[in-house]
């Protein structure tokens, strides 16, 4: 019997103050008029969600989230665009951010430290239930998601993660670089890309690891090979780089589900990526199938996400 869910995503719920701002970074002073300050739900797991389904994937959202007014804005989310999400109840309350977004389309973000810093684990009896019906997991950075990988693997799925910032050096990421089939990581704090990417290969079980840089596109290291990958156009001025690398992994996963060779699974992943660019950090959305492979070069088809891997 083929698993009802594609993509089983674990954590990474949460929601973001957007301030637009005039620079960054940012000079000190006593006070700025800024265009707009908005909250919306969307943190990484929300982003990574909208972006497989919008390609036409079957996923489903697990994580913990509080009960409290920015619970609501995230549990609202996935109720209007209609992903299933479950929760279990988070004590610290729903986590939050701030982003500083500058008017070229960088972004800072900070995060509160009092959301989930001892909350967890996931309910397992859920995450077993849920992982038996799943054919892939996306696991976030989260503590209480780095308790569930055993229980994903012995599920037999294949797991993928995203390092995000990680300088290559801080243990407390290991646990996800090293027990994952396929690693996302940015370049951004990394010394050392191409080193960091082979010892993710050596020391644990990942097949591909992908380093995002940004309009310097990403660097694909698979079988052994490092390729650089182009940075794709985006279809319209580029405005915001929030959830950029979201995208990047949910149009990669896409492909790679659908067996798609890593690289064309690249290419997806570009231009899902640069897509995500083009807009406004205020809003939510994520590049559709048909627009994903027509960008892509690959006409009206591709392999079918569903069942081939």
């Amino acid at each position: 019997m083929s698993p009802e869910i594609d993509v089983l995503v674990l954590g990474g719920a949460g929601v973001d103050t957007i301030v637009s701002v005039p620079q960054l970074p940012l000079p000190f002073a006593d006070s700025y008029l800024v265009p707009a300050v908005e909250t919306r739900a969307g943190q990484t797991g929300d982003f990574i969600s909208l972006g497989l389904h919008a390609l036409g994937l079957r996923v489903h959202h697990i994580d913990l989230v509080g009960d409290d007014h920015h619970g609501d804005l995230v549990r609202a989310l996935h109720r209007d665009r209609g992903i299933p999400l479950t929760t279990a109840p988070m004590p610290s309350g729903t986590r939050r951010a701030v982003n500083l977004v500058g008017p070229d389309g960088r972004r800072m973000s900070l995060y509160d430290q009092t959301r989930g810093g001892g909350d967890g684990p996931l309910p397992p009896d859920t995450v077993r239930s849920l992982a038996k019906a799943s054919r892939h997991a996306h696991v976030s950075i989260t503590y209480p998601c780095g308790l569930a990988l055993p229980a994903l693997r012995r599920e037999g799925l294949t797991i993928s993660t995203d390092l995000h910032n990680w300088d290559g050096a801080n243990p407390y990421h290991e646990t996800f670089a090293f027990d994952a089939d396929v690693v996302f990581v940015s370049v951004a704090a990394l010394a050392d890309p191409e080193r960091t990417m082979r010892r993710i290969v050596e020391l644990g079980r990942a097949r591909i690891v992908v380093a995002t840089a940004g309009a310097d596109g990403a660097y694909l290291l698979t079988g052994g090979e490092l390729t650089h990958v182009a940075v794709a156009t985006p279809p319209a001025p580029v405005v915001d780089s929030n959830g950029a690398g979201d995208a990047f992994a949910a149009g990669f996963l896409f492909g790679w589900l659908a067996g798609e060779p890593p690289l064309r699974c690249a290419a997806y992943g570009a231009v899902a990526g640069a897509y995500a660019c083009t807009v406004p950090a205020t809003v939510v959305d994520a590049i559709g199938r048909e627009a994903l492979l027509a960008a892509a070069g690959d006409g009206a088809a591709a392999g079918d996400a569903r069942g081939e891997r």
